[in-house]
């Protein structure tokens, strides 16, 4: 397990890596986001102009924990999805696989990462109640009712509609999965 493990850390932070490379050489400066001093990150670097930031992810140090999350659930929380979340803060990525597009989702902080998990353990609970496996969300695609979810015994890479069981299989791990992804840089059309 702690090979896969630690192949999973190396493919996010090689994945993001590649993603702020593609933005440099395609725009000449890091990722933008609009700036919000409510909502401060570590992932923040310099000023660009009056409303954006420069960003770029950046390794949690130390790591934070799912712990709490395990215990409001009374679930052990499949160790992919654990990594995932606990390598990197980050803004959402773009990006493309041969089933499409779509935002890989992060904790852009502490803060962030605190509601990620109420949204996990909301997740958690809707499939419960709906008797249906136990899956984790870590990625949304262009169609906003399709997420990827792993799924908590298998570890698996699953499509699935929100509410519904999970209807197609994407890849066997999350280390497989990342390891297949193409950063998508998208450059938003200038509009007056």
């Amino acid at each position: 397990m702690k090979t896969t493990d630690t192949q999973l850390t190396a493919n996010i932070l090689t994945f993001s890596q590649r993603y702020v490379e593609q933005y440099q050489e395609k725009l000449q400066h890091l990722p933008l986001v609009e700036h919000d001093e409510q909502w401060p990150s570590p992932c923040l670097q310099n000023k660009f102009d009056e409303k954006l930031m420069c960003w770029q992810p950046v390794e949690m140090q130390p790591a934070l924990s799912f712990a709490n999350l395990e215990d409001a659930l009374d679930l052990v929380i499949h160790p992919s999805i654990v990594h995932y979340f606990t390598t990197i803060f980050s803004e959402n990525i773009p990006a493309s696989c041969s089933e499409g597009h779509l935002q890989l989702l992060f904790a852009w902080s502490e803060d962030d990462f605190a509601r990620l998990q109420e949204n996990l353990i909301g997740h958690v609970l809707m499939k419960q109640k709906l008797k249906q496996t136990v899956t984790l969300f870590f990625a949304v695609t262009d169609d906003d009712n399709i997420m990827l979810t792993v799924e908590n015994e298998s570890g698996e890479v699953w499509a699935e509609r929100v509410g519904c069981k999970p209807h197609k299989k994407i890849a066997d791990s999350l280390t497989d999965f990342i390891a297949s992804l193409q950063p998508d840089i998208y450059i938003e059309p200038e509009t007056d």
